[in-house]
C-alpha cells in the first residue's frame, strides 16, 4: 500500500518517488554550499521521497552546536531514528509546519524518536525566540556561520528547498526525505513508523 494510500488525503498531490539523485547531483549541491551560495526558501512542488533498506546512501556525520550552547553529533542519534527539519525564523512555510513537527515530536518522542533542527540562516537569540513564540520544544543545531551540518547532509541527500525534512534511520542513512512545507503531520507519522519498524541495527 502506497504512503497516500496510507494516510488518505486527496486534496493535496503528494509525488512518492523511491531513488535517490545522482552523485553528480549530490557533488553540485555540496559544492554551492561550499561556495558560500545560500538562496534560503524555494518554493517549489511538495514532494515525499521514501528510499528502500537497500538502496540508501552512507550515514550522515556532522557535529554542530545548539542554539543554547552545547554541542551535538551524529554519535549522539545512533540507533535511534532521528528526524532533521532544516529551517531559518522569517520563512513562512517553517512557521507554518512548525506546529505539526512539534506534534510529531510529542508523539514518538518516548519510541526512540529525535528531532533536531538545522537553522541555516539565524542567530542562537532569534532561534530560541522562535522555538519560544512557536512552542518547539526540539533543539536545533545554529549552522549559519560555516554551513557545515547542511553540508555533510548535502554529501548524500539533495536539500534544495527549505523547509526540508528527513528521517533517518538508526544506523543514521537518510530513509526519507520531504522537499517544502510539510502538509499534515500525518505524512511525517507515517514515515516515522516505517523507519521504526525496521530492524535495529
Amino acid at each position: 500500500m502506497s504512503l497516500r494510500e496510507r494516510i488518505g488525503w486527496p486534496s493535496v498531490v503528494l509525488a512518492v518517488v523511491i531513488v535517490l539523485s545522482g552523485c553528480a547531483a549530490n557533488d553540485a549541491l555540496a559544492e554551492q554550499y561550499r561556495d558560500g551560495s545560500e538562496k534560503g526558501y524555494i518554493s517549489g512542488d511538495f514532494q515525499v521521497v521514501e528510499i528502500p533498506e537497500g538502496e540508501r546512501g552512507d550515514p550522515v556525520d556532522f557535529e554542530g552546536v545548539i542554539e543554547t550552547g552545547e554541542p551535538v553529533s551524529s554519535s549522539d542519534y545512533r540507533g535511534n531514528v532521528l528526524v532533521v527539519n532544516f529551517w531559518y525564523a522569517a520563512c513562512g512555510p517553517c512557521i507554518v509546519e512548525a506546529p505539526l513537527l512539534e506534534e510529531v515530536w510529542q508523539n514518538y518522542q518516548s519510541e526512540g524518536v529525535a528531532f533536531l533542527g538545522v537553522n541555516t540562516y539565524d542567530q542562537p537569540a532569534t532561534a530560541l525566540s522562535f522555538a519560544r513564540d512557536n512552542n518547539v520544544t526540539y533543539p536545533s543545531v545554529i549552522d549559519v556561520k560555516d554551513g557545515t551540518v547542511k553540508l555533510a547532509f548535502a554529501q548524500v541527500t539533495p536539500i534544495q528547498a527549505t523547509p526540508t525534512t528527513l528521517v533517518l534511520d538508526r544506523d543514521g542513512r537518510v530513509a526519507a526525505r520531504i522537499i517544502g512545507q510539510l502538509a499534515t503531520a500525518s505524512i511525517l507519522s507515517t514515515l516515522v513508523d516505517d523507519a521504526l519498524v525496521e530492524d535495529s541495527p
